[in-house]
């Protein structure tokens, strides 16, 4: 499957998404986000979250590198906005995170592409204006192309 291309008008648009993909998240997903400072990938963090029934607001963890959230399935929400140096975040030990039972978001996830899991939902955000956001949704490996399927027949609720 291609990427799926969005436009979302507002904040709460992107956390209408971001619940939807949180609902259909399954144990061992992987999320990653990339875009520009201010182009929403907290934000849909936070729907992601809400849709894994945590009720606590998602913020995002610059200072801590990994929050954790407990939902329907543990949230890692992972943030490498500090780290500029692959090896750093090779030294994390973040193996129990990517690769355990809870679902991993991990925004700046460009700066780690090469030590990120190769499935996985890719999901660039970019700023059109102050309100418009374009996202677009690429699946790397079977699972998320079945996600993407589903989230798609899920986004008459979006728009």
């Amino acid at each position: 499957m291609t990427a799926l291309q969005l436009i979302s008008h507002s904040p709460e648009q992107t956390q209408r998404l971001g619940v939807q993909l949180g609902k259909l998240a399954q144990s061992g997903d992987i999320f990653l986000l990339t875009g520009s400072l201010g182009s929403g990938k907290t934000c849909l963090t936070q729907g992601i979250a809400w849709g894994l029934g945590i009720k606590e607001y998602a913020f995002s963890p610059s200072f801590v590198i990994v929050r954790e959230h407990c939902g329907r399935i543990p949230l890692y929400h992972i943030d490498l906005y500090r780290l500029d140096h692959i090896e750093e975040i090779a030294d994390l030990g973040l193996d129990e995170y990517l690769y355990g039972k809870g679902v991993c978001v991990v925004e700046w996830a460009e700066k780690g592409t090469t030590v990120l899991p190769q499935e996985n939902l890719l999901i660039s955000l970019s700023y059109i204006s102050d309100m418009e956001r374009a996202l677009s949704l690429e699946p790397k490996g079977e699972r998320y192309s079945r996600l993407l399927k589903s989230l798609n027949l899920d986004l008459k609720i979006w728009s």
